[in-house]
């Protein structure tokens, strides 16, 4: 992952060399939120919101790279310009908008926009574990977690629990889809077949056992 970045990035760099007047935008490919919710692999238009961090650099023009926060105000500090509206749009906007002023002051600006912090959309990625666990929890989604390590971050299962009957909801093209895990099998039998990878919003929630 950190090679195709770093090619994507070095692209990127040729590109604006190569056409002399461009702007350009580069997102980390890993990032969750850049994934459809079924997995696919498909990009999504991501939306800078308040809180995020992004970091811009002017081709040749090192004074003015900048890592800086979006204020509540939904604005960026940029030298030369001051400041620009930022969230809601997107970052290839972003960056479209600050080329474009910065040609007041220099010659064919390129700008190259990362966005380095995805704080605001961080509740969308969260993952959730509720019902029969010791501590019911709001966990941060990382990549690689599996149904295994969010139940063990939860405190595991309860003495009133039915594992087994565990169920775990995700968002697939706006609708919720149902999955059964079968929670007890892992936890006690070491059968992992339903110890499936967790993707962002997926919601574990274990039930009680009917006495």
């Amino acid at each position: 992952m950190i090679r195709a970045d770093f090619i994507k990035l070095v692209t990127v760099t040729l590109a604006i060399y190569l056409s002399g007047c461009a702007s350009d935008i580069y997102i980390p490919t890993n990032s969750p939120l850049l994934k459809d919710q079924a997995g696919s692999g498909a990009i999504n238009i991501y939306h800078i919101g308040v809180d995020d961090t992004v970091s811009i650099n002017v081709w040749r023009n090192p004074e003015l790279t900048v890592t800086v926060p979006v204020r509540p105000d939904g604005k960026i500090s940029m030298p030369l310009i001051g400041d620009v509206v930022a969230a809601g749009f997107t970052p290839e906007e972003v960056a479209a908008d600050i080329s474009k002023q910065l040609q007041n002051f220099i010659r064919d600006p390129n700008v190259t926009l990362m966005v380095t912090g995805l704080q605001s959309h961080e509740y969308l990625t969260r993952l959730r574990v509720t019902g029969a666990v010791n501590t019911p929890s709001s966990l941060n989604y990382r990549q690689g977690m599996t149904v295994l390590d969010a139940i063990l971050a939860a405190g595991s299962v309860n003495d009133f629990s039915a594992p087994n009957n565990t169920k775990l909801y995700r968002k697939i093209d706006g609708k919720t889809r149902v999955i059964n895990i079968k929670l007890g099998d892992i936890l006690y039998e070491g059968q992992l077949e339903t110890n499936i990878e967790l993707r962002p919003g997926d919601i574990i929630t274990v039930p009680e056992r009917l006495f």
